[in-house]
This record gives structure tokens, C-alpha cells and sequence, in this order.
């Protein structure tokens, strides 16, 4: 259920400062997320490149870029619609969507910290156990369907990460489904509209500033989007019924 029993919202610097704590107290997981996160990507990603080529192909497609856009769009065109860019698509997008429940062991680990209660590595794995992977890779791969078409017009694909922002942590901590998930997230946004907005402005940004101020930075930073996660809901939902 939604927090009411404060008359007062916590505000805006409540919610950051939240969110900074748990990512501060973590920066062993999330060290160890990115080195996971990474180093399986990136395996797979040159192991598919060294397969199907993509890499030199599209230096080729880009050197197209000289003769104005129609011609690079042309080729471009050429090139994504063969059967290796696709083969080369499927293998990297299957590799995010076996990654995406790394993202749920945060939200155990920052329940954890609130129980005070002793952090383990096993903790960041927590989204694989049983059926709980099949239940985040099955959420995830409805998310990002949705997304990779609502993400062509930039705005749409903003609207569709704040509109899902709350799921996956209602999905673990709640066992609510998907579609209830949702529901619940478009009534958290009615009230809390600007915090959410911004805080995920926020987090988008210090996601990726670790990597534009200092490459290694980013393998702390890239996480901390769950962060920012678990401290909007804990401040937005109550799990007492």
C-alpha cells in the first residue's frame, strides 16, 4: 500500500541522501556487479563479433557517413537486415536479459542493511534462485520489447522506464505480478510525480558519470540505479497491510 500515515512527503534531498547512503555502504557489490555484469557482456559480445564480423562491418557502413546521411541510413539499413546483424542482436539482447536479475540482489542487500543484518555475496545473486530467474528474465523480456519500440521517439521510451520504475522491487518484496505492479506504479506516480522524475534524471546521470569523468568510476557508478530504486520505494510504498 502507498505511505499515509505522514502528513508531510519526505522530500526530494530525503530520498537522495537515501539513495547515496545504501550505494556508499555497498561499493564492494557494486564493484562485483559491474565485474560480473561486464565480463559476461563483453565475453559474449567479442565472441558473437568474431563470429558474424559486426564490428568491421559497421566501420565499413560508417565510412558512408562521408557521402551525407541518406547514403550512411542506406547502408545501415543494408547491414541490420542481415542474417548475422540479427544472429549478432539475438545473442547480445539474450545476454542482458539473463543479466537483468543481477539487478534484483541490491534490493535484498539493501533490505539486508536495513534489518541489520550481515551482507553475503551469495546476496547479489538472489534474483537467480528457482523460479525466481524465470520470473525476472520473463518481466524483463516484456519490458524491453515495449521499450526498444517506445525508445525510437525518445520521450515514449522515458514515459515507459518511469511508468515500470516500481515493478521489479514490488515483484520481490510484494509477489505482486506484473500487470498489478504497474497499476501500483501509475498511482505512486500521481503522487509523487516530481520525485520520481527527477530522481531517475539523477540516477540516470550518475549511472553513466563514472564512465565519462573516469572510465574504472563507472564500474562503482553503474549500479547505482538500483539504489536510487530501493530508496524511491521504500519511501513510496508501505509493505504493512
Amino acid at each position: 500500500m502507498m505511505q499515509n500515515k505522514y502528513p508531510q512527503k519526505p522530500g526530494l534531498d530525503f530520498i537522495l541522501k537515501q539513495a547515496f547512503f545504501y550505494w556508499n555502504k555497498t561499493l564492494v557489490f557494486q564493484l562485483m556487479f559491474s565485474i560480473f555484469y561486464f565480463g559476461i557482456f563483453l565475453t559474449v559480445f567479442f565472441a558473437a563479433d568474431l563470429k558474424y564480423n559486426i564490428l568491421s562491418q559497421y566501420m565499413e557502413t560508417s565510412k558512408y557517413l562521408k557521402d551525407g546521411m541518406q547514403a550512411y541510413a542506406t547502408q545501415y539499413t543494408k547491414m541490420v537486415s542481415t542474417p548475422e546483424f540479427q544472429n549478432f542482436s539475438l545473442m547480445i539482447v539474450g545476454t542482458m536479459i539473463f543479466l537483468y536479475p543481477l539487478n534484483i540482489g541490491f534490493y535484498q542487500i539493501y533490505r539486508k542493511i536495513d534489518l541489520k543484518e550481515k551482507l553475503e555475496l551469495r546476496d547479489l545473486l538472489v534474483g537467480y534462485n528457482g523460479l525466481n530467474f524465470f520470473k525476472y528474465i520473463g518481466y524483463y523480456i516484456f519490458w524491453f520489447f515495449i521499450y526498444i519500440n517506445a525508445a525510437q521517439t525518445i520521450i515514449l521510451g522515458i514515459v515507459w522506464v518511469i511508468a515500470t520504475v516500481f515493478v521489479a522491487p514490488l515483484m520481490f518484496f510484494t509477489n505482486k505480478r506484473i500487470f498489478e505492479s504497474i497499476s501500483l506504479n501509475f498511482k505512486a506516480l500521481r503522487m509523487y510525480f516530481l520525485e520520481i522524475t527527477v530522481c531517475v534524471i539523477v540516477a540516470f546521470i550518475f549511472k553513466y558519470l563514472g564512465f565519462a569523468l573516469f572510465f574504472v568510476g563507472g564500474l562503482f557508478t553503474f549500479p547505482f540505479w538500483n539504489a536510487m530504486i530501493y530508496s524511491l520505494y521504500k519511501t513510496v510504498f508501505s509493505e504493512k497491510s
